[in-house]
């Protein structure tokens, strides 16, 4: 055996363990918040309806009087209805909104950097797009074009915004009471001028 054909056999050799490797660390994203029958559901659902079902699931209930937990729903509500309206099947919803909920998840616990987080968004997105390379006969959750709507759709919603974010997550929030004294003086009954001729009558006066 020549030694053109030993390395290329050690070439190939190499390529069937990186295949591997790749397989095992290719997990594509899913949120476990909703199985894929619940996203089917809450699809047929409109925008009232599933602000009160994330609500629910993301046990989100004092939104309306504290800004950390509304600013949560309706960053899943909307990018829910982000996917809905761009047709994504619920097996892409689910991943759209793990993604979603990753990259909070690093601001909030990891307390990773702009570009950080950046790069771990890359990563899956790239694990998802390439997984019909490694399994033959299967299909990647999303195309091209879907991915990069996604990428759209993530730099406006939080890549932009994300000092705020930052400061939501990591700035402690502290109730402040203000209050004012104010002096009101009232005239008794006995010593109240009395109204004008041309004013309200004297029962509705006193």
């Amino acid at each position: 055996m020549s030694a053109g054909v030993i390395r290329r056999d050690k070439k190939e050799q190499r390529k069937i363990k990186d295949n591997e490797l790749l397989k095992e660390k290719a997990v594509i994203l899913q949120w476990e918040a909703m199985s894929l029958q619940q996203i089917q559901d809450t699809l047929k659902k409109n925008a009232d309806e599933l602000h009160s079902e994330l609500t629910e699931i993301l046990s989100l209930r004092h939104h309306q009087i504290c800004t950390k937990e509304a600013t949560l729903l309706d960053y899943y509500v909307c990018g829910f209805w982000w996917a809905k309206e761009a047709k994504f099947k619920p097996t892409q919803i689910s991943f759209t909104m793990a993604v979603l909920h990753m990259l909070l998840d690093n601001i909030q616990e990891k307390q990773m950097s702009l570009l950080d987080n950046l790069m771990g968004f890359a990563k899956a997105l790239a694990v998802a797009c390439r997984c019909s390379a490694l399994e033959e006969g299967t299909s990647p959750p999303l195309d091209r074009e879907e991915a990069t709507a996604l990428i759209s759709y993530t730099r406006v919603s939080l890549f932009q915004k994300y000092r705020l974010y930052e400061l939501l997550f990591t700035t402690p929030r502290e109730e402040l009471l203000t209050g004012m004294e104010r002096m009101i003086e009232v005239f008794p009954c006995e010593d109240a001028p009395t109204p004008l001729e041309e004013g309200i009558s004297t029962q509705v006066y006193y």
